[in-house]
């Protein structure tokens, strides 16, 4: 069964975010970490992974995706801050 993860990614001091969804968040966060991936998190030095939600269906995934690209600022922050009231960063070294 895969597993699908609707993430946001925020820049060392949460000024920028980025909504994105992957089936490996491992592996999409180095890329994203190692500046592999050209675009807005590239351009924006956006690594800091602060939220994550996991699920096995593909549509939910990508319907949450965007779902929260719709929303405004305050209310993607009041969902990170729902379980990361600090920000901190959630993927540390090679594990979640």
């Amino acid at each position: 069964m895969n597993r699908y993860y609707v993430y946001i990614l925020t820049t060392e001091n949460n000024k920028v975010m980025y909504v994105g969804v992957t089936n490996n968040l491992q592996r999409r966060l180095f890329e994203h970490k190692n500046h592999l991936v050209e675009g807005f998190t590239k351009k924006y030095n956006v690594t800091k992974l602060v939220y994550f939600e996991e699920t096995f269906d593909v549509k939910a995934a990508i319907a949450r995706e965007k779902q929260f690209k719709g929303w405004r600022r305050e209310k993607k922050n009041q969902l990170v801050e729902s379980i990361n009231p600090n920000w901190v960063e959630l993927f540390i070294g090679d594990s979640l």
